[in-house]
């Protein structure tokens, strides 16, 4: 196993420490995971309100049994080729920490991916350091790489690629209080 890097925040290090279970899921041709720990539900594509002068990667909200939950296209979120809806694109229902940076709670946000795979069972001290070259998205957005089936898995750090920091700069409106 590689060693973290100065500067990050325990990413790495939190996986290890967490559930060993992640589920495995596609966007376009790549496979990437999230801790299952983070997962709410998992829904079937469903209709959503589209809002204007939203980013690409915002779909719109959907209303969940009386909530207003923010749907992502998570490929569009990490600079891959938007997502396509089709017969086994769903919803995963995720809870997003707060990131190191925010005073705000969890916050409950749809993913719009292709399509859902498995829970796979990780040694979470198997979990590897995502390399700096090499990645189809951005490793900031990664908390570490895991094995499966002979396959690298991207394990995202949903702290980062949905902190709700950055989400309100891209989509240029300021955070309420």
């Amino acid at each position: 196993m590689h060693a973290i890097p100065s500067g990050d925040t325990g990413l790495l290090a939190d996986l290890q420490g967490a559930s060993s279970q992640f589920l495995r899921f596609a966007l376009g041709d790549g496979i990437f995971a999230v801790p299952i720990d983070a997962v709410r539900e998992i829904l079937e594509l469903g209709p959503s309100t589209p809002l204007p002068l939203m980013p690409a990667f915002v779909r719109g909200v959907m209303n969940l049994r009386g909530a207003v939950v923010p749907v992502i296209d998570l490929a569009a979120r990490l600079a891959l080729p938007p997502a396509v809806p089709g017969r086994r694109s769903c919803i995963i229902v995720v809870e997003v920490p707060p990131s190191e940076l925010s005073d705000h709670g969890a916050q409950v946000i749809g993913l719009m991916v292709d399509a859902v795979h498995e829970v796979l069972d990780a040694d979470a001290q198997q979990l590897e350091e995502p390399p700096a070259l090499g990645n189809r998205i951005d490793p900031r957005f990664m908390a570490g790489i895991t094995r499966h089936r002979g396959d690298m898995v991207p394990v995202l750090a949903l702290s980062r690629t949905l902190a709700l920091e950055e989400l309100a700069d891209l989509i240029g409106q300021p955070l309420a209080a």
